[in-house]
């Protein structure tokens, strides 16, 4: 058994317990092992914590998010969805587009784990 293999369980159940009981699916399925980036996605993390990786986020045009009131906003299947405070990721974004981590809460309605804002907002 390698010395890694309890941490890295420990990181994706984790990121597979922040989705609603019947969506439990991380979609890395080790396609992005080889970015540049992938280190980098795999640390990010908002006030709710860990985003998990760049393959469960969901990049986002420029005409689908914006601010409105001084807060951050998201269109996720055509609804404009507030992004929480505690889901902002604050570290400079280094890809580049927004990214999004969304998942369905136990009713049903759509909710932000964690939002990078686009390069230079």
């Amino acid at each position: 058994m390698h010395r890694f293999t309890g941490p890295l369980v420990a990181v994706v159940v984790l990121c597979m317990s922040q989705f609603a009981p019947g969506s439990v699916s991380a979609r890395d399925d080790g396609r992005y092992a080889n970015e540049p980036l992938h280190a980098w996605f795999d640390q990010l993390a908002s006030g709710k914590g860990l985003c998990c990786s760049f393959a469960d986020g969901v990049k986002v045009e420029d005409v689908d998010w914006d601010t409105r009131d001084g807060r951050y906003r998201v269109r996720l299947q055509g609804e404009w969805v507030t992004v929480p405070e505690g889901a902002l990721v604050t570290e400079p974004n280094r890809f580049g587009p927004a990214v999004v981590w969304p998942y369905l809460d136990a009713e049903g309605a759509t909710q932000i784990r964690c939002f990078l804002p686009g390069a230079g907002a």
